[in-house]
């Protein structure tokens, strides 16, 4: 099994209990972790029998668009269209990260791991 990963896609987008957050919005970081099957691909060199990795950075910036109160809840939509979009994904791992957040601390950021 192989994977495509996505490190580190910096969005800005107002997710959160608060209605601070909702107002003003936040800064997050979202890594994927797609496994799948690259074998075609590495013998083709043909973008259509791998994962489109440009496909996989708009599934997670139309989703991270759509608010949650939760991390979990957008950490989930991400998993479910990445699934619902691409047939030869056995497994996806996404972490969620909210830098800065307003917990009444110094605390550089907040993450939420969620896999299928």
């Amino acid at each position: 099994m192989s994977c495509i990963e996505l490190e580190d896609i910096r969005i800005y987008a107002n997710h959160g209990c608060l209605s601070e957050e909702e107002k003003i919005g936040s800064h997050y970081l979202v890594n994927l972790k797609v496994e799948c099957d690259l074998s075609k691909a590495s013998k083709t060199d043909a973008l259509e029998d791998t994962i489109d990795y440009v496909e996989l950075n708009d599934i997670v910036k139309k989703q991270m668009g759509i608010r949650a109160k939760l991390l979990e809840t957008v950490g989930e939509r991400i998993i479910k269209n990445i699934l619902a979009s691409f047939s030869g994904v056995s497994h996806v791992s996404v972490t969620v990260s909210k830098l800065n957040p307003p917990i009444g601390g110094d605390v550089k950021q907040v993450s939420v791991t969620m896999t299928s």
